[in-house]
């Protein structure tokens, strides 16, 4: 479809009831503010990540006379009540776009959850109703991507205590997790805004979306990416016998400077001990690359750490500077099948535990990292705070006896930075100059665009323990 297609079109990018309320709200309302947090959930704290791809690929757009006439040929059918009229009046009135003031936490800002991230207000008091029609399409653009991106993040500060401790080189940090989602997300749009989010905090990925997304929205340069790995079909073409043979010729292969041999497609112990120990064992030592030995198949902790112990036996290790074991620079393990933050913590604390340095094992996770995650995960929502009838102010709050995670915050919003803490506040209670919401959107343009590198800057500022410890339950019986 093209550019002028339904999918870009905000009109129908909406939850369809969304369309009559346009007339339920009091007579003289003017402007209404909104809000979009994260009410708590699974992490303590978010990687705020993803608006400006909505900004630039959908609000950027001007809605048409041909939008409208889609928009309403979509919705009279399903029994909405559609006002073909406020939309041929907003055309007319701003050259169909969106009449709002879009102020957000610069992107890659890592904030404790309860906190305001995003606020919007329409700009134009004829169009109030404009501000909560956008509710669905922003809010699935925000929190999907920040969802992914804190779980990766919350990886990368856990993984970091392993380096630390067990590793002369925790600089390297970045290539520790590996994006393999691409096939097991629910769509393009999903593997290129979730991918995107984890190269927020690692550089490592498959997902081909990912890269494009983050060069397309936030001018990012290539990842450092992957690697030239087999699949199960590469190997079992060759049958048993000729297994040796599909990891030669992957050796080979011209220009690969890291080759992934697949080991478990007939027997894994098999593979790794006597094929590549021994029968392999000096082309496997020579080879100027990186020969990564990918588990596949078994329990996700401990066969790869089982795996690092078996290559040492037949490759040797060196003891590094803080008396962990550490294979041959050129030989590491690579785990990828079904691995989720659990497993992923505990599969290092296992390393660590058995005096094996987390340098052994590198990591890749799939859907547990783009695609088991949902809005509830870190409950966001979008709210209206406040609104302005008839020249007055108010107060709006939701507050239903039934959830206390569910009451809303009141009034026109900011978000305070001080002593090392965020917190949002009421707009008019501090200065303008502290508030950490800076406007992004107004009516259309794009005040503010964040560069990818500026989103990992922000990312990798320290943060309290409190902001990822606890999350883990691990995985236990391993040892």
């Amino acid at each position: 479809m093209g550019e002028s297609s339904l999918w870009r079109n905000i009109i129908v990018n909406v939850d369809s009831y969304k369309n009559a309320h346009y007339g339920m709200y009091p007579d003289g309302t003017e402007y209404v503010s909104s809000y979009v947090e994260s009410r708590g959930g699974r992490f303590p704290a978010t990687l705020f990540v993803g608006l400006q791809a909505f900004l630039r690929e959908y609000l950027t757009r001007q809605i048409t006379i041909d939008d409208i006439n889609e928009a309403e040929a979509v919705h009279r059918p399903m029994g909405i009540p559609f006002n073909r009229q406020i939309w041929v009046d907003l055309v007319n009135d701003h050259d169909g776009y969106l009449p709002i003031e879009i102020e957000a936490v610069p992107e890659g800002t890592v904030v404790p959850t309860g906190n305001v991230l995003v606020q919007l207000i329409n700009t134009d008091p004829r169009y109030p109703w404009i501000t909560s029609f956008v509710e669905t399409a922003l809010l699935r653009a925000v929190w999907y991507p920040t969802t992914v991106g804190t779980l990766s993040w919350t990886a990368k500060q856990l993984v970091k205590g392993f380096l630390e401790r067990t590793s002369d080189h925790p600089e390297a940090i970045r290539m520790y997790l590996h994006d393999y989602g691409n096939r097991g997300v629910s769509s393009l749009e999903s593997a290129g805004l979730g991918g995107m989010a984890h190269l927020v905090n690692f550089d490592q990925t498959d997902t081909v979306p990912a890269y494009i997304a983050a060069r397309q929205w936030y001018n990012a340069a290539a990842p450092n990416g992957s690697a030239v790995f087999q699949e199960h079909a590469n190997v079992a073409a060759a049958g048993r016998d000729g297994e040796a043979d599909t990891f030669r010729r992957l050796l080979k292969f011209p220009g690969v400077v890291v080759a992934g041999l697949l080991v478990d497609t007939f027997d894994h112990d098999r593979a790794v001990k006597e094929i590549l120990g021994k029968e392999m064992h000096d082309e496997i030592s020579q080879f100027q690359g990186l020969v990564a030995v990918r588990c596949d198949s078994g329990h996700t902790v401990k066969v790869p750490v089982d795996t690092v112990e078996s290559l040492m036996d037949s490759f040797g290790y060196e003891t590094n500077g803080k008396g962990f074991k550490v294979l041959p620079p050129n030989i590491r393990v690579i785990q990828g099948d079904g691995l989720t933050l659990d497993t992923y913590a505990a599969l290092y604390a296992e390393l660590e535990a058995r005096g094996l340095a987390a340098d052994n094992v590198l990591c890749g996770m799939g859907g547990g990292l783009l695609q088991q995650v949902n809005r509830d995960t870190l409950n966001f929502g979008f709210k209206a705070s406040a609104m302005r009838i008839n020249g007055e102010w108010r107060e709006t709050v939701k507050a239903p006896t039934g959830s206390a995670m569910k009451r809303s915050k009141g009034g026109r919003l900011a978000l305070r930075y001080a002593d090392g803490t965020y917190s949002t506040v009421r707009r008019d209670s501090i200065p303008a100059e502290e508030n950490q919401l800076v406007p992004v959107f107004r009516d259309g343009k794009i005040l503010r665009e964040w560069d990818f590198t500026e989103l990992i800057e922000r990312s990798e500022r320290p943060t309290p323990e409190s902001y990822y410890s606890g999350v883990v339950q691990g995985v236990a019986g391993v040892h």
